[in-house]
């Protein structure tokens, strides 16, 4: 993209993509360090907000970024992928690290209802808690990764159950801006 393609691009870019993520949140990850907006900062990101009683959703999600991650091999050592909880009632620390474990990438992430909430109003995520005939619960919540460049910027998402050439294009593309 020539300097000028860029410029343009920024400067008409929807105000609402130039702000995403913007917040004060606070949460923590799996391991107990502190999550927030700067978290993303020196090196291009995934974020997924998902639970981890999940049925399909979620753990289909990150089979998909374990197997780009595999695929891309060492194009991908500077990509960091995050999974923000969106059912901070069940998922604590030890159940999102557990739930994620398994990726080898994904760093799990929690927090208190409300922290969980500003998030996701930073990042305009959906998510909504769906009572169920048991007496338990499940969770709606947006579907789609969002990619960020190495400053935290919004520059895409992958669909969910995208095509799989589509979505390592994409990746490609974000790895190699940074």
């Amino acid at each position: 993209m020539t300097a000028t393609g860029l410029y343009a691009y920024t400067a008409t870019r929807p105000a609402q993509a130039q702000t995403l993520g913007n917040g004060d949140y606070q949460l923590i990850t799996a391991e107990g360090q502190p999550f927030t907006r700067a978290s993303f900062d020196g090196s291009p990101s995934m974020l997924f907000f998902g639970f981890a009683h999940c049925p399909e959703v979620c753990p289909t999600t990150l089979a998909e970024m374990t197997s780009w991650y595999e695929t891309l091999g060492d194009e991908a050592k500077e990509l960091k992928a995050y999974f923000v909880t969106v059912d901070p009632e069940r998922d604590t620390e030890a159940v999102i690290k557990d739930y994620v474990a398994w990726t080898g990438h994904v760093t799990g992430v929690t927090g208190t209802p409300e922290e969980i909430a500003k998030a996701a109003r930073a990042w305009a995520i959906y998510y909504q808690k769906v009572p169920l005939e048991d007496g338990d619960y499940t969770m709606d919540h947006t579907a789609s990764i969002f990619l960020l460049d190495k400053d935290g910027n919004f520059e895409g998402t992958i669909a969910y159950r995208e095509e799989t050439a589509t979505a390592l294009g994409k990746l490609r593309k974000l790895l190699a801006q940074s």
